[in-house]
């Protein structure tokens, strides 16, 4: 027999312990490839047919005597066969649990001799995944356990490529800019998770690895040893999946809200427990997308960090739209509290004058403003308290500053028009209402962004927002100019560029003021309430006595 000969029945015998220690499936449908299972499972079978042993003909000349199934825990599968009337147990799994399995090599010699090991772990050292074979003779029985499996013959190792895709360094660092700290807990050996980590920039230095046994070490002298270990750990290896929760757990103990994500029946427990579970939606098990909060289609990290920057737009627009709406709301609760305060009648505002403010600007420019793209920002902001409330001093103080100003403003271009400008009441509330008109609008412009400057901003960018404007100024001009039937309903009359010019002049003060207040809150590096600047939450909590958020 010739050393080749001898070589293509190793490789033989390999692959059929692929084939039978195997619960994947992979078969044509419809004149397309279909896989089920696990990818390293299915990769075997594909590798199988790739060197001409269809996994059909293998499994059709033996007969199947009993099966361990794989977990991450013991971290090997077996299957007990019947092959040329003698009964064989085939097994896969971690080369470290194989060994000790395992009395000789396929060669004959013992597993010192053959430097296993070390050829593993230079196979892991430039990123493969590693996974040893094993076969050998078993007595036969009716039922098998792992207590028959020894005194085997290690037959190789395969080794995997999982190759990173182009923008996985890009999304690791979008990732830590965006103020998030990425982890990586993986099943294989240290020395293939530290060259994938390497890569990935998550480390660079061999000793951070933190092993399943090191993490298990750590547990056992309670949880501030294991703080402390989860508290800078980026890598972990060798993770049983009970590791994984615990892990979640001990971040979670140091103010850390998680985010898990997974594609494997072993990581639902981690995906159930985690604040967002993230599962994979091409190459994930059903139970891990059951587990999970959210479903990524494309099975792209990427993707997440997409997911979390278009969340800051919309939340920083459900921000934007809440500040117009309650700013214009209280400059308008603001005009008629001064009215009464100065004793001025009648009412500044008639009832249906209100509801047209209301209608042709607060009910168009505040959903306009849910579609705001993103500032370009985003992702080099940190995240904010997940128990921050929108109400915060940032929010309150942009509030008190618009709506006080809009409110005198309105109140002084009524109680003017009529005391010193010599106006009937009427022409007082039409320049009124005409002020209001302006003042909104503009405002919508200062919602645009809590930090940057209005002139900083391109002011078409949100062709919505325009539309809107232009048709609130439009009606309002049609109703005072053209529409005599709805003039009357609203009491409303044409006035003078003189007035247009004066009232327009006192609207755009909304934007000084505006620029004023995010000029002085970036110089001075916080809000004026709370967050460093008074006491706002002392003043919450007394209007919230069960402290709810």
């Amino acid at each position: 027999m010739t050393a080749e000969t001898t070589k293509q029945e190793e490789l033989s015998r390999l692959l059929e312990a692929a084939v039978f220690a195997n619960e994947g499936k992979l078969y044509q449908e419809d004149g397309e490839w279909r896989a089920e299972g696990d990818k390293v499972d299915t990769a075997l079978l594909a590798m199988a047919h790739k060197a001409d042993r269809s996994p059909e003909d293998i499994l059709k000349n033996a007969a199947e005597l009993g099966r361990i199934f794989y977990s991450s825990k013991q971290k090997y599968a077996a299957a007990f066969y019947e092959v040329e009337g003698k009964p064989y147990a085939y097994v896969k799994g971690a080369v470290e649990t194989l060994l000790p399995m395992c009395a000789r090599g396929v060669d004959g010699k013992s597993i010192s001799e053959n430097n296993i090991e070390e050829l593993e772990q230079a196979l892991a050292g430039v990123k493969y995944r590693v996974i040893g074979f094993a076969y050998g003779e078993v007595k036969r029985k009716d039922e098998y356990s792992s207590e028959d499996l020894e005194n085997l013959t290690f037959l190789g190792m395969i080794g995997f490529v999982d190759p990173l895709r182009e923008n996985a360094r890009e999304a690791v660092e979008k990732c830590r800019d965006a103020g998030l700290t990425p982890v990586m807990i993986t099943g294989d050996q240290p020395d293939t998770a530290f060259a994938i980590a390497r890569e990935l920039d998550l480390c660079n230095n061999r000793d951070d690895v933190v092993t399943g046994r090191q993490f298990k070490n750590a547990a056992d002298q309670g949880e501030k040893s294991l703080d402390e270990l989860t508290g800078h750990a980026r890598v972990y290896a060798r993770t049983e999946p009970d590791q994984k929760q615990k892990i979640l757990e001990s971040v979670t103990r140091g103010g850390g809200y998680v985010a898990m994500t997974g594609d494997g029946v072993n990581d639902a427990p981690a995906l159930k427990h985690a604040h967002v579970g993230v599962a994979m939606g091409k190459s994930g098990t059903d139970v891990a997308r059951e587990s999970a909060d959210i479903i990524i289609t494309d099975d792209n990290f990427a993707s997440i960090i997409n997911g979390v920057e278009e969340g800051r737009i919309a939340y920083s627009n459900i921000r934007k739209a809440i500040f117009f709406l309650v700013s214009c709301g209280l400059a308008e609760v603001l005009l008629f509290y001064l009215a009464t305060a100065f004793a001025v009648a009648p009412a500044p505002l008639l009832a249906v004058q209100l509801l047209w403010i209301n209608v042709i600007t607060n009910g168009v420019q505040d959903i306009a403003l849910a579609f705001e793209p993103g500032e370009g920002d985003e992702l080099s902001r940190q995240p904010r308290n997940p128990d921050e409330r929108i109400f915060n001093g940032v929010m309150i103080g942009r509030i008190l500053i618009l709506g006080v100003i809009g409110g005198i403003s309105s109140f002084g271009v009524f109680y003017y028009s009529m005391e010193y400008a010599g106006y009937a009441v009427e022409e007082a509330r039409n320049l009124t209402i005409l002020y209001y008109v302006l003042f909104e609008n503009v405002n919508a412009f200062n919602s645009k962004s809590e930090t940057k400057s209005v002139f900083h901003i391109n002011p078409l960018n949100n062709k919505f927002l325009i539309v809107g404007i232009a048709a609130a100024l439009g009606l309002h001009i049609f109703a005072m100019y053209w529409w005599g039937w709805l003039a009357g309903i609203l009491h409303v009359s044409p006035v003078g560029i003189k007035e247009w010019g004066a009232v327009f002049s006192i609207a755009v003060l909304a934007i000084a003021a505006s620029e004023a207040e995010k000029y002085l809150r970036r110089k001075r590096g916080k809000p004026w309430l709370g967050d460093g600047g008074l006491p706002l939450d002392k003043w919450l909590r007394k209007l919230s006595p069960q402290g709810k958020r």
